[in-house]
């Protein structure tokens, strides 16, 4: 069983040609909106992959509430732990370039009020050995007091910096899987542009300092990770992305349900690499997530 304790959102997508620099103004091409929030991204694939999931989270009592929830729910994701809270439900600004390249501004809207009596009753209805998986898109109070209550219960906790926060590093020591891109990283540990042999001399010392798994993906060239005492790599497709805003938790999501569903750690590894390009081939962040059926016939 897969808890996903996180944000949920609407988001508000327009395409332009190119992103627009610092102060200038683009025109656009399309506008549509689409149900999001890392936290609800990552539930989706992780239901969409086979896992039994529920959502811990908040929407307001706005027009966006139903709708960010109406994939999550058509697809079976146990909604009893999501509050409907006073106040507007969090939005993402969302500005996608010609290259699939995107922009992104949150508004936390209810994720704002999601406290850490939320993320106990989260946990405590868990059992040792289930998994817990955690975004920086929610007050870090509450995601600090999930991460210990799961220690103690002996569940396992996955967390995903992003966005990166002040808080981030200090959240990342307190658990179980560690997934962050190639600049959260460098930003968690403090070491910059960071040739390929050096990232992967980090990734293991972190592994090996900390005795976590640590994750690092890295866009179109794969992921690496550090577990067990030692290194591995996989890839994704070769493809042309159309959009790249729901790859990063859509391998989130379908490294967990590997994971939850007893895969051994390279399998799910590249099981989670292959949903993720596929994610790339899409508008939108949810539409795009994969199928299981959808990623095995990749594979």
């Amino acid at each position: 069983m897969i808890t996903v304790l996180g944000s949920i959102n609407m988001d508000l997508i327009a395409t332009t040609a190119r992103l627009p620099a610092p102060g200038e103004t683009v025109a656009g091409s399309n506008f549509s909106t689409a149900a999001g929030g890392k936290g609800a991204n990552q539930a989706l694939a992780a239901t969409r992959a086979g896992a039994s999931v529920r959502m811990a989270g908040a929407v307001g009592d706005d027009t966006f509430a139903e709708p960010a929830l109406a994939l999550l729910a058509e697809a079976g994701t146990d909604l009893s732990a999501t509050a409907h809270l006073p106040g507007p439900t969090g939005t993402a600004l969302i500005l996608v370039g010609g290259d699939g390249e995107n922009m992104i501004a949150v508004v936390p809207g209810a994720n704002g009020k999601v406290g850490a009596s939320a993320a106990i009753a989260a946990v405590e209805a868990m059992q040792a050995g289930d998994i817990l998986m955690l975004q920086l898109e929610i007050p870090a109070p509450a995601i600090e007091a999930g991460l210990k209550l799961a220690r103690a219960r002996g569940v396992i906790s996955v967390i995903n910096t992003a966005p990166l926060t002040r808080e981030a590093a200090q959240l990342a020591s307190l658990c179980d899987i560690v997934i962050a891109n190639e600049t959260e990283f460098e930003l968690l540990t403090g070491r910059e542009r960071l040739s390929a042999s050096e990232r992967k001399e980090a990734v293991l010392a972190l592994h090996r300092d900390r005795g976590q798994t640590i994750i690092v993906t890295l866009g179109g060239d794969g992921v690496i990770a550090a577990r067990d005492g030692k290194l591995m790599s996989a890839v994704g497709l070769s493809i042309e992305p159309v959009d790249t805003v729901g790859a990063g938790d859509t391998f989130c999501g379908y490294l967990a349900a590997g994971l939850d569903a007893g895969l051994d750690f390279e399998t799910a590894l590249r099981r989670a690499a292959v949903a993720g390009s596929l994610a790339c081939m899409k508008a939108g962040a949810q539409p795009a997530i994969p199928t299981a059926a959808e990623v095995a016939a990749r594979l």
